[in-house]
């Protein structure tokens, strides 16, 4: 069984980290989302709101694509991670070269830490490589529309956080 790792904080979870765990389920036969913990952050949903965010966008995704997918939370190394839940490869979705500097250094450091697992880059898909995570909380902290960037049930759980349940979207 070929098994994957997509590491990422998922605060919240958006379209583009959607894009990259569809596409990686024709990679590998499970991919465990690792949610990582990371206080460091201070991210605006608890752990377990994430949690059930992942979980909840990815219902039917196994039975579509034959993947098996699981939310893992994590606080570890990434590399440690990947080993605690038998990944052999890691994957990775770049949006900008700037993306892509970091993602070679933490390579390079994994590599020399384990040499057995691989790392897989996805360029997220043209229409979603303007999201980010810290962008969207901006956007609906400051009123904005998120209905683009995110699924419906965590845009709604995103402004209702925010205060602002009146303006979820545009349309509504």
């Amino acid at each position: 069984m070929r098994i994957g790792l997509y590491p990422g904080t998922f605060d919240p979870i958006t379209m583009g980290h959607i894009d990259i765990i569809r596409r990686a389920c024709r990679l590998v036969d499970r991919l465990v989302i690792g949610i990582a913990i990371n206080r460091d952050k201070g991210p605006l949903f608890s752990l377990e709101e994430r949690v059930a965010m992942v979980e909840a966008e990815f219902s039917g995704l196994t039975e579509r694509t034959g993947c098996e997918l699981v939310a893992h939370p994590f606080e570890n190394l990434l590399i440690d991670c990947a080993r605690d839940v038998g990944a052999t490869v890691i994957v990775r979705g770049l949006r900008a070269v700037a993306d892509f500097e970091y993602e070679y250094q933490m390579v390079g450091m994994n590599r020399i830490m384990d040499d057995s697992v691989e790392t897989v880059f996805l360029m997220a898909e043209a229409r979603h490589q303007a999201i980010a995570s810290k962008l969207v909380k901006e956007i609906a902290r400051l009123g904005g529309d998120t209905s683009k960037f995110v699924p419906p049930a965590v845009n709604a759980a995103l402004h209702d956080r925010m205060g602002q349940a009146g303006k979820r979207s545009a349309k509504g």
